[in-house]
């Protein structure tokens, strides 16, 4: 009887220990993504909850009966978020998406009624000077979004041109 209970606890204890492994998955790599487009509603959705405030994503609406294409997120529960931290949110999603997502040519990301911006992809590669399409791993882009998502004024500067 003693070797059937501690049978029954080892089984318990692995089946406890393998229930926590699986619940710690780490997320996938971004660019497994790369290449998708607009329409495929699972890979936009997985992509928009690996980004940041990712968990803040209310709602998404893919924009595709006639082109340009684009997406349309809501976020909620951003109160605590500074004007500044929404900029830079914005700027490094969109980043994102535009380089994931081969066919889609804006993005609108609405905060409530106090926050509202419509980035185009043209506007944002020039805004960096380069194609994001070309990029192959996320260290390479965030390597490129950290020159440029540091500095407060261009932030300010490229907000000016797309308002």
């Amino acid at each position: 009887m003693r070797k059937f209970i501690n049978f029954i606890m080892m089984s318990i204890g692995v089946l406890l220990v393998l229930s926590g492994c699986q619940s710690s998955k780490p997320n996938e790599d971004l660019f497994h993504y790369k290449g998708s487009y607009v329409g495929d509603n699972s890979a936009v959705g997985n992509i928009l909850q690996q980004l940041r405030s990712g968990e803040e994503v209310e709602r998404f609406e893919l924009i595709t009966k006639s082109e340009p294409y684009g997406v349309v997120i809501t976020y909620s529960d951003y109160a605590e978020m500074s004007e500044k931290s929404v900029k830079q949110t914005v700027l490094y999603n969109a980043t994102f998406l535009f380089a994931l997502i081969q066919n889609v040519d804006w993005i609108t990301f609405i905060f409530g009624d106090d926050y509202q911006y419509k980035l185009e992809k043209q506007a944002v590669q020039k805004w960096y000077g380069m194609e994001l399409g070309g990029y192959t791993s996320e260290d390479e882009l965030q390597e490129l979004m950290q020159q440029f998502l540091e500095d407060e004024d261009k932030i300010n500067q490229f907000f000016v041109l797309v308002e």
